[in-house]
């Protein structure tokens, strides 16, 4: 019996292959990368109410007051988990010239000060995102209350995104935070090439 050709496999195990060996370095990233993916599902909604009220509008001539703030709050709220699911997936755009040329000893300590960086620059903006969404929700007075569109639907959208950057944030200082301990854990020889052969 001959095995499948890599062409005509199932692309449902494909998938799953790529998926057991994913990037995620930590359970962290695991749990993120699969609520990303749940997350992903926003975009086709958007869509979805998008055309209703292109339908909607130019069909039977009666427009909607709420699709427009709705898609670009479900838009605003996928791009603000994409921060956490990038970094669980390990698959921000980077410039590798000097870490691949560099040997394990230095990748190890290349790796420890990315991570230092990530970290610092997630805290800092944890930090503003935190004062960003306590003037979104709180009144001058220090009451609750959040922060509305100004339209005559007038949602409170903009507390809502506002709240969604400080929480994709705070989820990628703590990501950070694990990469960090991980990588000053990490021996040198854990950095060597995986294409490398052995003889």
């Amino acid at each position: 019996m001959t095995q499948p050709s890599p062409d005509n496999r199932d692309p449902a195990e494909l998938v799953g292959q790529a998926e057991e060996l994913g990037p995620e370095r930590t359970a962290l990233d695991r749990l993120v990368a699969r609520g990303a993916r749940g997350a992903a599902w926003l975009v086709l909604i958007a869509m979805g109410i998008s055309v209703v009220e292109v339908f909607l509008r130019y069909g039977f001539n009666d427009p909607t007051s709420w699709v427009h703030e709705s898609v670009v709050f479900l838009v605003a709220v996928t791009f603000a988990l994409g921060g956490p699911a990038a970094l669980a997936r390990n698959s921000h755009i980077r410039v590798k010239v000097l870490y691949d040329s560099a040997g394990p000893r230095l990748r190890c300590w290349m790796d420890r000060f990315n991570d230092l960086v990530t970290l610092g620059f997630c805290l800092a903006m944890s930090y503003a995102a935190f004062h960003m969404f306590w003037r979104a929700s709180h009144n001058p007075l220090g009451e609750w209350q959040l922060e509305r569109s100004g339209t005559s639907w007038n949602p409170p959208f903009p507390a809502l995104v506002k709240g969604m950057i400080l929480f994709a944030l705070a989820l990628m200082t703590l990501q950070a935070a694990l990469h960090l301990v991980q990588s000053i854990r990490a021996r040198p020889a854990d950095h060597e090439p995986a294409n490398k052969e052995t003889r």
